[in-house]
This record gives structure tokens, C-alpha cells and sequence, in this order.
């Protein structure tokens, strides 16, 4: 045989020793037919540089050599190319059981639902002055818990939805499904993925009930205590992101619900008043998400118009 089949080798496979090797340096191996196991690394821990391989390729050491990458190619009978190979280093992440089913039920409505977006700019003076109100009187009872500005959110939803009703509605494909109650699903990150629980007939209860079960819901979520009949269901989805200073986002609509509402956080804002003066106001963007199939764009501007409404006179939510 020749002096080149010294050079021949079998793939390394996953119980050999993990070689390190820079990017640039694995590409340039690539190209150059190098096997980089063959390769004596010079730089931090032994890592294989990209001059390390340009010197193996100068002094003869790629000759009739094909690196593992090739060989792989070459038996595989010309299949894909791995192109991981160009990225830096990295680590494959376990996927939860939550997490596969939020991605499968997510990738299907946005392949077969229509989305169409809507926006409004929402003035929060309000509703940040009736909260201050509420929670200083919540502050004299023992164990009073404060009301969040998404409490707020999830209240205004449910009255609006029940003066919008085809909004709080489902696509059965030969008809309508319109709910008469409003259970709305309140969006919680968890480290094992995105869960919805349900405040089941929010439209029902008054602020401090919503206030109660949401953190009641959310508490159980964080700690994997969800139980099915916490997360069966909800006609509406609320979606905040406020808290982490976002202005403003659209939500994927979360079938068969026909609606998803996407709040930012609260901003400081110069309005011109109705005399004509200016002056600094608090103002919330909230974006709604609705499959077009059952609710329409005039039916999705009313549903918006009536939350923005409830929010900016929040004593209208309690007629």
C-alpha cells in the first residue's frame, strides 16, 4: 500500500475523548480534508486553533485524509451536510413535557388560525389612582393582600367581553360557540415553560376575588401544583409583560379561544389636554390577538374600545 494509508482512521465516536477546536479552526479542517483528533492543540486547555491546523495541513499531515465529517458524508450517501459544525460550541437543552405541548399547540394556531392584531393606547391616571385608594384601605386588614395593575387588566377583559360577547367566542368550524360567561386564562412563566391557568367567571368577581385567585393560581404554577381543572378550559387569555419594561407585543391567539389580549408596561407620556395645555400622563399599550374566523375586525375594535373604556373610568366595571 502507499505511505498515504498511514493517515487513514474510523470516525471517533461518542466515548472518545471530546476534542476543542475553535470555529474557524474546525472549518478550515473541514475544507482541508483534516481529521482534528489527529490534530495537537496549542491553545487555552488544549483547545485546537486555527493556526494549529493551518501548520498540520503544511507539513503534510492532510494528505489522502478525509475528516470524520467527510467520512460521515461519504457513508450517509451524500445526505444533508450537518452545518452545526460552523457554530461555536454549545448545549443541548432538555425540552419539558409543558413546553412541547405550548410549541405543538402554538406552531397549529399560527399555521391555520387567521391572526389579525389590534392596538390602543390606554390612559392609566385611573386606574393608578384607584388602586392606590384600594390597596391603602387593604393595607389596615390583616393578611390584605394589594391589587396589581393586572388585576385591573384581567376585571376590565371580563366586562368587556361580556359587552362584546363575539369576542368570548370559539370557531367550531360549522358555527360559533358563544360563551355567556368569561373565564380568562392569565399567562405565567414557570422554569418548566408557559402555563395558563383559569379565573373561572372573572366577569362575576370583584377586584379583590380577582386579585386572590390569580396569585392563588400563579403560586401553584411556579410550584408545579396545577391541577387539569386549573388549566381545562378559559374562553380569554390576558398576556402581560408589563413587568419586564416591554411597551409592546402581540400574543399567538390560543385555541379554540378566539382572543388574546398583549399588555406592555405603564410609560410616561406629554398629552395635550382638551383646553389645550400639556401635561404628564401614564399611559399602557394593549394589543388584542383575534382568529378572524370568528370575530371580526369592527366586533375586535368594539371589544378593544370597551376595555379601554373600563380601564380609564374603572368605577364603570362595577355597574
Amino acid at each position: 500500500s502507499s505511505s498515504s494509508s498511514s493517515f487513514s482512521f474510523t470516525p471517533r465516536n461518542a466515548n472518545e475523548t471530546r476534542v476543542f477546536i475553535s470555529p474557524l479552526a474546525r472549518k478550515t479542517a473541514l475544507e482541508k480534508g483534516v481529521d482534528y483528533a489527529k490534530i495537537r492543540g496549542r491553545g487555552p486547555n488544549g483547545r485546537v486553533t486555527n493556526l494549529d491546523v493551518l501548520e498540520f495541513v503544511a507539513s503534510g499531515g492532510a494528505a489522502n485524509v478525509k475528516s470524520s465529517a467527510q467520512q460521515q458524508q461519504q457513508s450517509s450517501g451524500g445526505a444533508e451536510f450537518d452545518a452545526s459544525i460552523y457554530f461555536p460550541e454549545y448545549e443541548e437543552v432538555p425540552i419539558s413535557t409543558i413546553k412541547k405541548i405550548t410549541a405543538k399547540r402554538l406552531t397549529e394556531s399560527k399555521q391555520t388560525v387567521p391572526h389579525f392584531y389590534l392596538t390602543v393606547d390606554v390612559n392609566m391616571d385611573a386606574v393608578n389612582a384607584t388602586r392606590a385608594r384600594m390597596n391603602a384601605l387593604l393595607e389596615k386588614e390583616k393578611n390584605g393582600k394589594k391589587i396589581s395593575v393586572n388585576d385591573f387588566v384581567v376585571k376590565a377583559s371580563a366586562a368587556a367581553l361580556r359587552a362584546v360577547p363575539e369576542v368570548n367566542s370559539s370557531w367550531m368550524d360549522t358555527h360559533v360557540r358563544q360563551y355567556k360567561l368569561a373565564d380568562v386564562c392569565v399567562a405565567v412563566q414557570t422554569d418548566k415553560g408557559l402555563m395558563v391557568p383559569v379565573v373561572r367567571s372573572a366577569c362575576c368577581l370583584g377586584l379583590r376575588d380577582i386579585s386572590s385567585e390569580v396569585k392563588s393560581l400563579a403560586e401553584k404554577a411556579k410550584m408545579g401544583k396545577l391541577q387539569g381543572k386549573d388549566i381545562s378550559g378559559g374562553t380569554f387569555t390576558v398576556s402581560n409583560l408589563g413587568m419586564f419594561s416591554v411597551k409592546h407585543f402581540a400574543a399567538i391567539v390560543n385555541p379554540p379561544q378566539a382572543g388574546i389580549l398583549a399588555v406592555g408596561g405603564t410609560r410616561k407620556e406629554i398629552v395635550k389636554t382638551k383646553d389645550g395645555m400639556y401635561k404628564e400622563t401614564n399611559v399602557m399599550s394593549a394589543t388584542l390577538s383575534c382568529d378572524h374566523r370568528a370575530v371580526d375586525g369592527v366586533d375586535g375594535a368594539k371589544w378593544l374600545g370597551a376595555f379601554k373604556s373600563y380601564m380609564e373610568d374603572p368605577s364603570t366595571m362595577l355597574l
